[in-house]
């Protein structure tokens, strides 16, 4: 168990880094459209390279309900968040520009209400699994290339990136973000489990 939870420490850290080098490039893009496909690049990665996105491992969570792979689980959404807020303070030393970028999407999202941001999150969570499992599945890229760029057009919430734009500002409400940020992860969570806890369902309840 010691040597899985190292690995997932390691693959979820790069997973991080990944994510927050997609939201460099989408702050930094100005086309929001064409920022939000290059955004996709990191999930792409991702998978190829097989490495840990919390968003996307929890969505196996109805399949594999065992204490070892919640542990993993956490590994993964820590290690997401180290890595992704680590990144952040590096780059807003070298890039001014993202904090600047940032500070918008960030006052718009905490705008909103704890419940408003559920829901964001929970649709996100499904276009994920949809992603990940697409790939996993037909080993096609394509899910992808579809359903990352959408959630993010539509301005659904992705913990993990979302604490890359938050760790960029200079001054961060910590209750706030803490709220926000807490609320998403559930969020992200439910909605990355919906689509496999009612085929799982669907399958138990058959005749």
């Amino acid at each position: 168990m010691f040597n899985i939870l190292k690995r997932e420490v390691i693959n979820s850290f790069l997973a991080g880094m990944l994510v927050a080098i997609g939201g460099a490039v989408f702050l930094s893009c100005p086309s929001k459209v064409f920022g939000a496909i290059l955004f996709s690049a990191a999930l792409l990665c991702i998978c190829f390279e097989n490495f840990s996105l919390y968003t996307g491992k929890v969505c196996y969570f109805p399949e594999k309900t065992s204490k070892g792979y919640f542990l993993e689980l956490l590994c993964c959404l820590l290690g997401n968040i180290y890595a992704s807020s680590f990144c952040a303070f590096l780059l807003k030393w070298t890039h001014a520009d993202l904090s600047a970028a940032s500070d918008a999407i960030c006052n718009l999202k905490l705008s909103k209400t704890l419940f408003q941001n559920f829901i964001d999150a929970f649709f996100c969570g499904i276009l994920i699994y949809l992603a990940v499992n697409i790939y996993r599945k037909n080993k096609s890229f394509m899910g992808i290339l579809l359903c990352v760029p959408v959630f993010v057009l539509c301005g659904f919430e992705h913990c993990i990136a979302d604490v890359f734009y938050f760790f960029l500002l200079n001054d961060i409400n910590t209750v706030k973000y803490t709220m926000f940020i807490l609320t998403v992860i559930v969020g992200n969570s439910l909605g990355g489990m919906l689509i496999p806890f009612l085929k799982k369902l669907q399958v138990s309840t058959s005749f």
